[in-house]
């Protein structure tokens, strides 16, 4: 356990938060670099675009009265997803 009672305490607790920030930061730029490189590359990166391959299916049940909701949990998508394809 860490005595933040005592300086000895507060300094080793400054220095754990000096060093997880770091780790952070190590962290973000290991990110940046690897999104970068797909960019280059023509990688795909981030989440693969589900709804839109379900436009017809949206639609569909849309027209026979399916409540964008339910359509939602039957395509197993967000009701903004819904939402938006219907509105285009």
């Amino acid at each position: 356990a860490l005595d933040l009672t005592t300086s000895t305490g507060r300094a080793l607790a400054g220095l754990l938060a000096v060093f997880a920030e770091f780790e952070r930061d190590i962290l973000r730029e290991r990110v940046k670099a690897g999104i970068a490189q797909a960019r280059r590359e023509g990688r795909p990166h981030g989440r693969p675009p589900t709804a839109r391959r379900k436009s017809k299916q949206i639609k569909r049940l849309y027209a026979r009265g399916v409540s964008k909701s339910a359509i939602a949990r039957k395509l197993h998508i967000g009701r903004t997803s819904v939402r938006r394809i219907l509105t285009e």
